[in-house]
Parts: structure tokens; C-alpha cells; sequence
């Protein structure tokens, strides 16, 4: 596999589908109602640059690995909580590699660079992959009938790109 690299969903437009598939198909059980056609919609309004909302996507020559996404609002119970990181997603076979990692990374870093103090995320299964990036769990709690750990990174007391323990390979999906 080339090395990957990550780049805005905005440049991508023709990869859309694929990662509509991939949401729904991943996250469609937190999402009632949902589609993959709303997901397509929801990736078209998410195709900023350096901005909220942007999706950022991981690639290998052509080859789509993943994505993450930086959005105002995540989990509609906390609508206090603003901005979040949504949508991680690998694709399983090039899971276990870093890429989860370094997508939850760059999305940390455009939010720095947007002047965000604190990002958001919850999730029903990967608390201790994102623990081992630095975030912190503020609570648990039901959400749609999940139980999901609601995380924070604080973003202005230190370097966000940096893992706080455990190597960059050792990542699970990193899912939600």
C-alpha cells in the first residue's frame, strides 16, 4: 500500500457514494431514520476547508481509506456541547495501521487552527482508543438506546497531534 495521506472530502466529491455507503452501513444504528442518501447529503454539507463543517479523508494512491469529520453538533441531548469530531471511519482492511489515529489528529488540528478551546465526541465502543489520544471522558449515558462515552480534548493545553500512550498501529476502529 503507498503511504496515505489526508485531504479535504471537498476535493474528492466523486467519493462521496463510497462513504455514504460506509456511514450508513457503520453508524446507521445510532441514526434512526437514516439513509444512505442522507448520508451523501450530510457528507455534501460537510465538504469545507478549514472551516465547520469539513470532512477530511485518508488515501493511498486513489484508494479511499477513511475519514473523520469536524462538525457543530453531534449528539442533539447535548447541544451545549459544540464542535465535534464525528464520523471516524476506517475501512477494515486497512485497519490497525495508524490511520484512525492520524485522522483524529488533523481533525484536532483544524479545529486548533479554527481557535476551538475544546472538541467533542461520543461513542458506544472505542473510549480507550481515544483515551490513548488524549482525550478525557466526561460522561456515559444512553443514546438511542446505546450506552456512549462523551469525550472532550482540550485543545489549548497542549499539542493535540500528540498521543498521550500507545503506539499509532495498536488502534482499533476507532468507529464513533
Amino acid at each position: 500500500m503507498p503511504a496515505s495521506r489526508i485531504e479535504y472530502l471537498a476535493d474528492h466529491p466523486d467519493l462521496i457514494p463510497t462513504l455514504a455507503e460506509w456511514h450508513h452501513e457503520q453508524f446507521s444504528y445510532l441514526s434512526p431514520g437514516s439513509s444512505v442518501e442522507r448520508c451523501a447529503a450530510h457528507l455534501l454539507a460537510q465538504r469545507g476547508r478549514s472551516d465547520i463543517p469539513t470532512t477530511v479523508i485518508a488515501l493511498a494512491g486513489d484508494q479511499l481509506l477513511g475519514s473523520a469529520s469536524l462538525v457543530t453538533q453531534d449528539m442533539d441531548i447535548r447541544p451545549q456541547l459544540s464542535p465535534w469530531l464525528a464520523s471516524v471511519y476506517v475501512a477494515p482492511e486497512y485497519r490497525r495501521r495508524g490511520i484512525g489515529s492520524s485522522l483524529v489528529r488533523r481533525i484536532a488540528g483544524e479545529a486548533t487552527a479554527l481557535g476551538v478551546e475544546r472538541l467533542h465526541l461520543y461513542t458506544p465502543d472505542k473510549e480507550s482508543f481515544y483515551l490513548r489520544l488524549g482525550w478525557h471522558t466526561l460522561e456515559h449515558n444512553q443514546y438511542r438506546g446505546h450506552l456512549v462515552a462523551v469525550m472532550a480534548l482540550d485543545l489549548v493545553e497542549g499539542p493535540a497531534s500528540e498521543p498521550t500512550g500507545g503506539e499509532a498501529g495498536e488502534e482499533a476502529d476507532p468507529g464513533r
